[in-house]
């Protein structure tokens, strides 16, 4: 990839085309990101930015300084980065593989113009939790029988496989167990409009994710074809 910025998923919305299409897209309040660190091939093996989302407002209590990390509520390795950096500590701190990092550097910020409407990408973020369910919401299942005999439980996944040989539930079988909460990527998307002012990428269709989640918006890797 070769752009790509932090953002946080504020919730869906429509827009209406020219034509008086209803278009359903998902606003997301991208950066700005500040760069606290920039990879390269010589000093790491790989290219990539280390990037910071949501500023944190300090707490403004007078902390020793080996514990002024406290101010921030963040861990003292953290805090060293962007202290090291010079960059206010941000509660999100996350890594981008980017193939072109020579025109960014520490200190700089990326913000929602890298993208322009029409832009494909791909969005990840943390699918929302569903807890335990059972195999027909989990995996879409049937249910059994309504007749005589079938039962007294109806919802059920049913057999388990034989009695004696192999004697054991086989892996991968969809049973029931924890549902969502789950790294999810979104390919192929379109930018329907980017609002500089807001700092805000309108996306079309949905994202992973419950409204507030962070996500990461990158150029696609799957380019559609039309």
């Amino acid at each position: 990839m070769n752009k790509a910025i932090i953002g946080r998923k504020a919730g869906m919305t429509q827009l209406f085309a020219p034509d008086g299409k209803m278009i359903p897209v998902t606003v997301v309040e991208a950066g700005p990101c500040p760069v606290v660190q920039v990879k390269t091939v010589e000093s790491d093996g790989y290219t990539a930015l280390k990037l910071g989302f949501d500023e944190i407002v300090s707490k403004g209590k007078k902390q020793a300084e080996k514990k002024e990390n406290l101010n921030y509520n963040i861990s003292r390795p953290d805090y060293g980065q962007f202290k090291k950096a010079g960059v206010t500590p941000c509660k999100v701190l996350k890594e981008v593989r980017l193939e072109n990092v020579d025109s960014y550097k520490v200190g700089d910020f990326v913000k929602a113009d890298v993208f322009a409407a029409g832009d494909r990408v791909d969005v990840s973020g943390v699918s929302k939790g569903h807890g335990f369910t059972g195999v027909i919401k989990k995996w879409n299942q049937h249910r059994l029988k309504e007749t005589h005999g079938v039962g007294p439980v109806h919802r059920e996944p049913g057999s388990m496989g034989s009695i004696s040989d192999p004697s054991r539930v086989f892996k991968h079988k969809h049973l029931a167990g924890q549902w969502g909460v789950e790294n999810v990527t979104v390919q192929n998307l379109e930018v329907v409009k980017v609002d500089t002012a807001r700092n805000a990428i309108l996306i079309k269709g949905a994202i992973p994710g419950p409204r507030g989640s962070v996500v990461t918006i990158s150029n696609s890797v799957k380019q559609k074809e039309n």
